[in-house]
C-alpha cells in the first residue's frame, strides 16, 4: 500500500472510531431505536457538519479527494474532538505539517549532548520521531538500562510493550503503555504511511497482544509533564518527575528529563542506582547512543 493509501486509510479509521463515540442525545437529535453500531450515522455527521453525506463517505472510504480547513473545523466540532484529536484530524487530512518524505539523518549537537551529560543526577534522554532512543546520559543509562538493550530494540515504544525488564520497573504499566502508544500515535499521525513507522507497528501488533488490542481505538493524548511511580529492583518503589521538549534545531527531536520528586526519598534512591551503576562500568563510557541505534532496518538514522 502506498504511503498516501495509508494516511487516508488512517484518516478514515480515525473518523470513524470518533464517531462511534458520539450519541444522538449529544449532538441534539431525537433518539432513534435499532441501531446496528453505536454512535452517529455517517449521514447525521454530514447534516450537522454542512456537508455533501456523498463526500463525508468518501472521506471515510479512504477515496483521494481534497477537504477544506472550514470543513474540517466543522466536523472537529460535530465529532467533538479535543485538542490534540483535531491536531490528528488535521495532520491525517490535510498533511500538515508538511514533513520531507526522503530519510533525514538525526544528530545530536555536541553541546547539547554535553548539557545532559552534565545533569549528572538527573536522567535525560533524547528520542527521535519514532522514539527511537538516539542518547542519554549515565544517570538515564543506569535507570532505564539503555547500554544493555541491543541498538535494534532500543526505541521506547518497542521497549514498554517488549521488555520486561521494563514493564517490571513500571508501577501501573497499563495505564502508563496506553499513554505511551496514544502519545506515540500523535506522532505516526505526522507520518502516516512513513514505511519505517509502518513496519515498527506491524512488528508490534505482531508481538505484543496488548498493542494489538489498543492500536485499533486510535486513541491519542499530547505531551505532557507530570508524576511518574516506578518500582526498581535495587532501591523500591520512587517517584520521578519529568517534562520534556523539542529540540529547537531540529522540533522532530524530543529531550525527556526526570527529576525526583522532593517530598520523598527518590533523590536519595536515585542516588544509590547511580552509583552502583558507576561502580560496575567505572572504566566504561555508557552515556552514549550508537550510530546503529535506528530500529527495523531503518531506525533515525541517528548521527552524532
Amino acid at each position: 500500500m502506498a504511503r498516501d493509501e495509508i494516511r487516508r486509510q488512517e484518516l478514515s479509521n480515525f473518523l470513524r472510531t470518533r464517531r462511534a463515540r458520539i450519541s444522538t442525545i449529544d449532538v441534539g437529535l431525537p433518539a432513534t431505536p435499532r441501531r446496528r453500531t453505536p454512535g452517529l450515522r455517517r449521514e447525521e455527521v454530514a447534516q450537522l457538519a454542512g456537508m455533501s453525506v456523498t463526500w463525508y463517505t468518501w472521506l471515510e472510504q479512504a477515496r483521494p479527494i481534497s477537504v477544506s480547513a472550514e470543513t474540517l473545523d466543522n466536523l472537529a466540532r460535530v465529532l467533538r474532538l479535543d485538542g490534540i484529536e483535531r491536531v490528528q484530524l488535521f495532520q491525517l487530512a490535510l498533511r500538515e505539517p508538511v514533513l520531507d518524505s526522503k530519510p533525514k539523518a538525526r544528530r545530536i549537537s555536541p553541546l547539547l549532548k554535553q548539557m545532559i551529560d552534565q545533569m549528572e543526577e538527573l536522567p535525560a534522554f533524547i528520542v527521535g520521531p519514532r522514539w527511537d532512543v538516539l542518547g542519554w546520559n549515565l544517570a538515564a543509562g543506569a535507570f532505564f538500562g539503555f547500554p544493555n538493550i541491543a541498538a535494534a530494540e532500543r526505541n521506547m515504544v518497542w521497549l514498554f510493550f517488549t521488555d520486561s525488564t521494563l514493564r517490571s520497573l513500571i508501577v501501573d504499566w497499563p495505564t502508563r503503555a496506553r499513554d505511551v502508544l496514544a502519545r506515540f500515535r500523535v506522532k505516526y499521525g505526522r507520518h502516516a504511511g512513513d514505511k519505517q513507522f509502518v513496519q515498527l507497528v506491524e512488528q508490534l501488533k505482531s508481538v505484543s497482544s496488548e498493542f494489538s488490542e489498543w492500536w485499533p481505538r486510535h486513541d491519542v493524548l499530547p505531551e505532557s509533564e507530570g508524576l511518574k511511580r516506578y518500582n526498581h529492583p535495587l532501591v523500591g518503589r520512587l517517584q520521578l518527575q519529568h517534562v520534556s521538549f523539542s529540540v529547537m534545531d531540529d522540533p522532530e527531536l524530543t529531550l525527556t528529563i526526570l527529576a525526583p520528586a522532593r517530598t520523598t526519598d527518590s533523590r536519595t534512591k536515585l542516588r544509590q542506582i547511580i552509583n552502583h551503576f558507576k561502580s560496575l562500568h567505572a572504566s566504561t563510557n555508557y552515556s552514549d547512543g550508537h550510530r546503529d541505534s535506528g530500529v527495523y532496518s531503518g531506525g533515525d538514522n541517528a548521527d552524532y
